[in-house]
């Protein structure tokens, strides 16, 4: 597959399980090294600068990379400080008040519910203000509390022009945010438009079709 986004993109990938979402979101995080071809953001090669290339990501998958021991702001602060921030503090006070997480911010993560866990997750994704924001089917298992938080801050990510890109299978969660939208069949990127591009009622037909398409 081949594409390209331009900076402040909100791109939506959807398919079925096996399609290769997860694959390519590994890709372009450093967690798997592709067999061929090039990724790059901002000028930046994953091959010839890798930690250049990371510094300029954030990454919220099926694993929260907190530590349960730890209190919210502590994961922060640790996270912060990998990336030189600054201002660890100050920026995990900043993120904490965003996720609305911040009356917890001394709890240990260990006794967060799955919902606050993910709004966590969210904000240590954001600690270094990432140029690039990888989402892992970021809706599974959230309740109402915390889909709103993540929409919000999805939201002033993109007012920001930080470039996203989500892979879900949820349809209507997708198509209300993102400014494209892919489908992936096979390891194939088989349908890639704009979403004003897009009639939303009849994109569930057109995802069916694609997955018929030999």
């Amino acid at each position: 597959m081949s594409f390209t986004l331009d900076e402040g993109e909100f791109l939506c990938l959807f398919g079925p399980n096996g399609a290769g979402k997860s694959t390519l979101l590994k890709i372009l995080a450093t967690l798997l090294r592709p067999t061929s071809g090039t990724v790059r953001i901002r000028g930046f090669d994953l091959e010839d600068d890798p930690e250049a290339f990371r510094a300029r990501l954030g990454l919220v998958s099926h694993q929260s990379f907190l530590y349960d021991d730890l209190t919210a702001r502590e994961n922060l602060e640790f996270y912060a400080g990998l990336y030189g921030v600054a201002d660890p503090a100050g920026r995990a006070e900043e993120l904490l008040r965003q996720v609305d997480l911040y009356d917890r911010r001394d709890s240990p993560v260990g006794a967060f519910s799955r919902g606050m866990q993910q709004r966590l997750t969210i904000a240590r994704a954001l600690v270094n203000d990432p140029d690039l924001l990888l989402l892992d089917e970021p809706y599974t298992g959230l309740d109402e509390h915390a889909a709103s938080v993540l929409r919000d801050r999805l939201r002033a990510l993109h007012d920001r022009r930080r470039t996203i890109v989500m892979v879900t299978h949820n349809l209507r969660r997708g198509i209300e945010s993102a400014t494209r939208l892919g489908i992936l069949a096979r390891g194939r990127l088989v349908f890639l438009a704009g979403r004003d591009e897009v009639d939303a009622d009849g994109f569930e037909d057109t995802y069916f079709r694609c997955m018929e398409a030999p």
